[in-house]
């Protein structure tokens, strides 16, 4: 008899089942939330790190129902063996060990007879070693001044994760070295980039596992033509982040360096590893990389060991399976009420949507159920003057909100209607979660709030490197727990190859042009005809 799948799972039936009565009035949040232990029932706590799903449309036997299938499914044995070094990519037969990355217990992590702690731990004192240097003086560029700032050439995981992460940590710490991102191949994104350096004091960091990144070496190519323009020596310009035996490992490429990437941790959940640690240990320091692999690390080992009803993305991954698969909800909006956690929702609609977008299971089957939703936001209270419209009386999305307890900023502040500022963005975050729970009656409908609209909140103390590490992890964990409860690979993505596929021969058409001016595109459909005609024509 095969595996179970997702639908055919006896708490996959029975929430399917709940799901009818909550239709009825008495389920409605406005009345869900008046019991007085509602919050302290239906909300965890970790050190320094709280999750509050008590505006869920959830009680105590749909949860503990929940708690089933993830008991049905093995999630948290599945997570266990990820984290050992099993093969739970099963469709690529690779592990999954970016948890390895940010491993203090100092035990080796043996995958096919390699100490992948060891090799981890090698990338890592070479990563220190040269942001010494650099911050040193003891590395220079090729005229003999030192590096200022430093270009990150790399897309999608090669930078959403330290973008994320360097964009919260500025707000608290002076960068050493100034980052800045290039990931799109639009000459456009470049030309802003190198507005913003001096050519002879910028360090380029180019990340990529294979080399071959369309992308990328496509602003390789342009950042070796900017350096030769500059009258600098590329070599002297350049690391690289790579797999061993990539042509961007190669010394006469690599230039000051390349640092490795590994095949068992792939590239959303790769801000942990050289990805992220070299660009953010040039930026910071590597103690303060270190200090957020410390965060990381206790929620991975909370994720590991806390039981079922404990454990909060475990927890948190069991509601968002509810929301989309029973509920029927199709996106949910994350809303973080801090600026410096603005660069938070690009990072997480990769990891989300990326991992668990798919339409088979991980033994290869048709899914029968949602697989990941929709994921957008922006920060609060911005989002609420852009789209809380729809959120509040058009089609309704489950909203998760994070708050900071401690500001940043702790000069002089303004009172304005009585409250300071960082008064003020909590007095939003908390009216709006209620009103989207509670709603309004009114006469006038356009004035009416129908209520009943989920949403979470979490809560860290401060935008300290550990608190940015407990909030990265939490939101990988979730991710793997949701795609090992829906029986779905978090690990690949197919998806994007097809349109690379296409854009291949659609280049060589380019090419050909590029070549012999006359040569007119008959050979494409009538569409791609005429936006290549257009493109190389200059105007519509």
């Amino acid at each position: 008899m095969g595996r179970k799948t997702f639908s055919t799972h006896t708490a996959c039936q029975n929430l399917k089942r709940l799901s009818k009565t909550f239709e009825d009035k008495k389920f409605h949040l406005k009345n869900l939330i008046q019991n007085k232990d509602r919050l302290e029932n239906f909300s965890l706590k970790l050190e320094e790190f709280f999750y509050d799903f008590s505006k869920q449309r959830i009680d105590d036997i749909l949860l503990n129902e929940l708690l089933d299938l993830a008991r049905e499914t093995g999630a948290k044995d599945s997570f266990s063996k990820m984290m050992s070094g099993k093969i739970v990519n099963v469709i690529e037969n690779r592990a999954a060990l970016h948890t390895a990355a940010r491993d203090f217990t100092h035990g080796p992590v043996l995958l096919d007879d390699l100490d992948v702690i060891s090799e981890i731990n090698r990338v890592n004192k070479q990563i220190k070693y040269f942001s010494q240097k650099v911050h040193n003086n003891d590395l220079k560029g090729s005229t003999g001044r030192s590096f200022t700032d430093a270009i990150i050439i790399g897309i999608g995981g090669s930078y959403l994760g330290c973008e994320f992460v360097y964009t919260a940590l500025k707000h608290t710490i002076e960068p050493v070295i100034n980052l800045h991102f290039l990931p799109n191949v639009d000459i456009d994104n470049f030309g802003q980039v190198i507005k913003a350096i001096d050519p002879e004091t910028c360090l380029w960091i180019v990340i990529s596992k294979s080399y071959t990144t369309t992308e990328t070496m496509a602003n390789l190519n342009q950042a070796l033509l900017f350096l030769k323009n500059n009258h600098l020596d590329p070599l002297k310009h350049l690391v690289t982040v790579t797999a061993k035996g990539s042509p961007g490992d190669d010394p006469s490429s690599s230039g000051l360096g390349a640092f490795h990437m590994f095949d068992f941790i792939g590239g959303r959940y790769s801000v942990t590893s050289a990805v992220g640690g070299l660009p953010l240990s040039l930026a910071f320091g590597f103690d303060i990389f270190s200090r957020f692999l410390k965060g990381c690390h206790d929620m991975d080992l909370h994720a590991l060991n806390a039981p079922e009803k404990k454990n909060i993305p475990l927890t948190a991954a069991l509601i968002s399976i509810w929301n989309s698969n029973f509920l029927q909800y199709p996106a949910q909006a994350i809303i973080p009420y801090s600026s410096a956690l603005s660069k938070l929702v690009p990072h997480i609609q990769q990891l989300s949507m990326e991992s668990l977008g798919k339409g088979v299971t991980s033994d290869g089957k048709i899914t029968d159920h949602k697989t990941g939703v929709i994921i957008f936001g922006e920060p609060g209270t911005n989002a609420q003057h852009s789209f809380f419209q729809l959120a509040h009386q058009g089609s309704p999305f489950p909203i998760e909100f994070i708050g900071v307890v401690k500001p940043i900023y702790n000069k002089d502040q303004a009172k304005s209607k009585g409250v300071y500022n960082h008064q003020e963005l909590w007095a939003n975050m908390i009216a709006q979660a209620n009103a989207l729970a509670m709603g309004r009656d009114n006469d006038n409908k356009a004035k009416y709030f129908t209520g009943n609209r989920p949403s979470s909140t979490i809560l860290i103390n401060d935008l300290t490197p550990e608190s940015i590490g407990l909030l990265l992890a939490f939101y990988e964990a979730r991710t793997i727990y949701e795609g090992f409860i829906l029986g779905v690979n978090p690990f690949d993505q197919f998806g994007v190859e097809l349109g690379k596929v296409l854009a291949t021969d659609i280049r060589g058409q380019i090419k050909r042009k590029n070549i012999d001016e006359t040569y007119d595109f008959s050979s494409l459909d009538p569409a791609s005809k005429f936006y290549l005609d257009t493109l190389f024509k200059g105007s519509l």
